[in-house]
């Protein structure tokens, strides 16, 4: 079964065709939701507008996906993880929006990634929401990490679609809620590790089911970030696969003195190297893509020369999209995928760029296709290499096996028959 747009019958805060992502998409018992800020057409200025506090538009936010996710028959309970993206200027009220948070799900409590980002792609929200939901809402693998009370009391570890296990954003914030590490990058970036193996220890895994792991820093953490190799060949990796990987700079993060945050996904399923001949991976400690049951999990991409690891077209994004958008296509197109079975893709643009980020939508148009993925969009500060300017970080899910008709399943194999699905 191919992945199927949702489309609300009632969705009264804009009109939603014609753009080059869906508001969700679902897959058989799964959705997932764009992100949504608070954003809606006003009708006299013929424009999308943002207004309000921080709890005026992070209700308004929740209405949205809520809706998207009830027209796909979902409820709240039902939500496995949940992703806040919060901007700098909103960080000092990010306490309220926990607490609506709190009030949208009660008793129920989904895994939280809260990514800090410079702005939003509408310069007035603060908050920017996407969901992922399953049927009964998965089940709770283990309680939060025991920490003060405080903004960033973790969430818990739970499973969704296909086997995925959601970790909460790793912080290196120790049982007190105080900074460990204070200064020290490297030892900050593999303190939240440890405490992501911790988790997955206790759920039966280890960071050997990692899928991905994205990491946010701040542009002070350039000059050093490479010595993270060390830290990730001591601690992935170690049943063959690697994790895909992305890095993005935010001029702050959760408390001025956190200089890393990292969101891993793992999986319960075996993992498998999808590479599609790109050698530059041979020496890195993250992977293009991974598969792992029917998702194939992928690395973020920028514009880069897979041969040369030459950064291209360092002034112009809509040049850079039509790069890093051939390159997830190419990837796809390998793994026997195609844009329709994109599932998610988060965009991340630096700020110096943002006048020119409506060329990107030209690109996708061209390159990717219906259902369109559920797509998210924020504004960073700086990319890893100074030269790119956009980063993507894709999902996709093969398609269901199609059930046998009733006479193929009772078809007697014959000498001439050939086992369906081959050495795969």
């Amino acid at each position: 079964m191919p992945l199927s747009a949702i489309r609300p019958a009632h969705f009264p805060w804009f009109p939603y065709d014609g753009f080059t992502f869906c508001l969700g998409l679902a897959d058989g018992d799964a959705a997932w939701t764009s992100g949504h800020t608070a954003a809606a057409l006003d009708p006299a200025l013929g424009r999308m507008t943002v207004g309000g506090d921080m709890a005026s538009q992070a209700r308004t936010a929740y209405r949205k996906v809520l809706a998207i996710l009830e027209a796909a028959g979902h409820g709240p309970a039902d939500v496995t993880r949940v992703t806040e993206n919060i901007t700098v200027a909103g960080l000092d009220e990010y306490a309220v929006a926990a607490a609506v948070r709190a009030e949208v799900f009660g008793d129920h409590q989904p895994v939280v990634r809260t990514v800090v980002v410079e702005r939003l792609v509408r310069r007035a929200a603060l908050i920017e929401v996407e969901l992922h939901a399953v049927a009964g809402g998965g089940q709770t693998l283990a309680a939060s990490e025991p920490r003060a009370a405080g903004t960033w009391v973790p969430s818990p570890v739970r499973d969704g679609h296909d086997g995925a296990v959601y970790l909460p954003t790793m912080l290196p914030l120790d049982a007190s809620g105080e900074v460990v590490y204070p200064g020290d990058f490297v030892s900050q970036y593999a303190y939240c590790l440890d405490r992501a193996q911790d988790l997955l220890t206790a759920v039966g895994l280890s960071l050997d089911a990692a899928v991905t792991t994205y990491d946010y820093s701040t542009p002070a953490t350039r000059d050093v970030y490479r010595k993270t190799h060390r830290v990730r060949r001591e601690r992935l990796g170690g049943a063959g696969v690697y994790p895909g990987a992305g890095g993005i700079l935010m001029s702050r993060l959760h408390h001025p003195d956190v200089l890393v945050a990292i969101d891993v996904t793992a999986s319960r399923h075996p993992l498998e190297l999808v590479n599609p001949g790109w050698s530059r991976y041979d020496s890195l400690t993250y992977a293009p893509g991974v598969r792992a049951g029917r998702t194939l999990y992928m690395s973020g991409f920028a514009a880069l020369d897979m041969q040369t690891q030459q950064a291209l077209h360092p002034d112009d994004i809509g040049a850079q999209a039509e790069v890093t958008y051939g390159a997830i296509r190419h990837l796809l197109d390998y793994a026997g995928l195609g844009p329709q079975d994109l599932v998610e893709t988060t965009e991340y643009c630096v700020a110096s760029a943002i006048g020119d980020y409506r060329a990107v939508a030209g690109v996708r148009e061209r390159l990717l296709g219906p259902p369109w993925p559920a797509s998210t969009g924020a504004i960073c500060a700086a990319l890893l290499r100074p030269e790119f300017l956009l980063e993507v970080f894709p999902t996709a899910v093969y398609p269901e096996p199609a059930e046998p008709t009733e006479s193929a399943a009772s078809t007697e194999p014959t000498e001439s028959t050939e086992p369906a699905g081959g050495s795969r």
